[in-house]
């Protein structure tokens, strides 16, 4: 199975698939998982409390924001896959960041969780058979496919690595 069809998702992830190389949602683990692992094991405590501007996020509560977008996004995955078609809730990120336990815990707990639950996002991702990437459902009122989340799932961490890179790493 290819990459998405545009009338597999919400036009608002189209940003995130467009991120990704891979035309196979079954080779994003192994194109990815050195790339995310080595740039989130060089990110250092001391960087955990740095926000780039008032009011956006510390390093820390963007991995906590990472943390939970991945285990909403492998959950509504697995509910899809598994075939069942009640519709999944939408969530608000920002709610969940202003409950997220990210200021008492340090920049490495955070990344040691998050790089073990990645580990276990590309080991459930790798032996998904087309026929469950070609499994629909509904998350957040809108159609959406198993293989398109695959790439949503990955984009979403390719886009925070450009925003650490870019306004935190450089300024930190």
């Amino acid at each position: 199975m290819g990459r998405p069809l545009i009338d597999q998702y919400d036009p608002f992830y189209k940003h995130y698939i467009d991120l990704t190389t891979p035309e196979e949602a079954i080779a994003l683990p192994a194109f990815y998982n050195h790339t995310i692992t080595t740039f989130f094991s060089t990110l250092t405590n001391e960087m955990g409390t740095y926000a780039y501007a008032p009011g956006k996020w510390t390093l820390n509560q963007v991995v906590q924001h990472l943390l939970d977008v991945e285990r909403v996004f492998v959950y509504r995955l697995l509910w899809i896959v598994r075939g069942d078609h009640q519709p999944l809730p939408g969530f608000d990120e920002n709610s969940f960041a202003k409950l997220a336990p990210a200021s008492h815990r340090t920049l490495a707990e955070l990344t040691e969780e998050w790089l073990l639950l990645r580990k276990s996002t590309d080991h459930f991702i790798a032996q998904l058979s087309s026929t469950e990437l070609a499994c629909k459902g509904v998350a957040n009122g809108s159609l959406i496919s198993a293989n398109t989340l695959c790439f949503i799932i990955y984009g979403h961490i390719l886009h925070h690595m450009h925003i650490i890179e870019t306004r935190y790493l450089t300024k930190a």
